[in-house]
């Protein structure tokens, strides 16, 4: 697994997002960017996580952030799950995992008691000028607003 860490360029990426619309990184040069990690659409955490995002989508907006979602689910789980739950954030497609390992969230977890590899719910706070600001490991799903915006 890759090892990031505060104050490196973040990696770029130039994707699409679940509606088909094309996304890279440069897009976002001049804002800030929470750029989250999630294992998988519509399961409880995951779920949980997204719409904390989405009832506290105002704050960070007003706070000058923009917010994209990341997993290695398809366009068609992508958009089900954010119509499902009203997301007003893109879900960024990466079923190749090259996002997700650029990023180094792709590992070996433990869970009851196997081991696999997978993705690690974390979350990359980007500056202005697209270096990481923030990396949020021990990601809170029903709080994660607040650890982003440190209240």
């Amino acid at each position: 697994m890759k090892h990031l860490k505060t104050g490196d360029k973040a990696p770029d990426f130039s994707t699409q997002d679940h509606n088909g619309n094309p996304i890279k990184l440069s897009d976002f040069k001049g804002n800030k960017l929470v750029l989250y990690f999630y294992p998988k659409d519509n399961t409880p955490g995951c779920t949980a996580q997204a719409c904390n995002l989405t009832n506290n989508y105002d704050s960070l907006l007003s706070s000058g952030y923009k917010v994209l979602g990341v997993s290695a689910d398809s366009a068609k789980s992508h958009q089900k799950f954010a119509e499902k739950y009203d997301l007003p954030f893109p879900l960024l497609m990466d079923e190749e995992k090259t996002i997700i390992k650029d990023y180094g969230v792709w590992g070996e977890k433990k869970f009851m008691g196997k081991v696999y590899d997978g993705i690690h719910r974390m979350t990359f706070v980007i500056d202005e000028n697209g270096n990481i600001e923030e990396i949020i490991e021990k990601v809170k799903t029903k709080d994660h607003t607040a650890q982003i915006l440190g209240k």
